[in-house]
């Protein structure tokens, strides 16, 4: 029995001395070390219906491509979010989107969803090369997501009234740089 104790024993020093190490890790700015600048990024497939974003880049600020760096692009970095797109644009191969934070909500009678719009500025991001398009009713043909290019995607976009658009909603993912490498278009009725 005794070394059934000492190997609970053993157990509980081993926790606290990992949670003493654990704890020592970490500091806050008043103990005269700087903490780590890490961004942070949330899980969350949206952002608040009133969050804001700035639309230019730091002064001066380019990628490495030479296309100005986006401030709000670097902070959805890695995430998923949903968004209203005002417009996008093909220039020099690449795709640009105009994009603002939105919400969205089931519909209460129909398989569909109801976007609420959100407030603020449209930033633009730009899309991966390589970026899946899936897009539903009404930008595509069915009421399931099918695969589209970018190119078809910007046309379709382009070719709807600015009232139109603003009814519509997108779930897209981010990569590490802030490039969209996934757009998927929600089915409204």
């Amino acid at each position: 029995m005794r070394v059934s104790h000492r190997r609970a024993a053993v157990r509980c020093l081993t926790a606290v001395a990992f949670s003493l190490v654990a704890l020592t890790g970490c500091s806050s700015a008043g103990d005269g070390q700087t903490a780590a600048a890490t961004p942070v990024t949330t899980a969350t497939p949206s952002a608040s219906a009133d969050e804001t974003a700035p639309t230019t880049a730091p002064a001066g600020g380019t990628d490495p491509d030479g296309t100005p760096s986006s401030t709000s692009a670097a902070r959805w970095a890695g995430t998923k979010q949903f968004v209203q797109i005002e417009d996008a644009r093909t220039s020099d191969g690449r795709t640009y989107l105009s994009v603002r934070p939105a919400q969205k909500k089931a519909h209460t009678q129909f398989e569909a969803w109801v976007i609420v719009p959100g407030k603020g500025p449209y930033t633009e991001v730009r899309m991966a090369e390589d970026a899946q398009v899936l897009l539903s009713v009404p930008l595509g043909d069915d009421k399931h997501a099918s695969s589209y290019s970018q190119a078809e995607f910007v046309s379709r976009l382009t070719a709807q009234s600015s009232s139109a658009r603003s009814l519509l909603g997108y779930d897209l993912s981010f990569d590490g740089e802030g490039r969209v490498t996934r757009l998927q278009s929600l089915y409204t009725s």
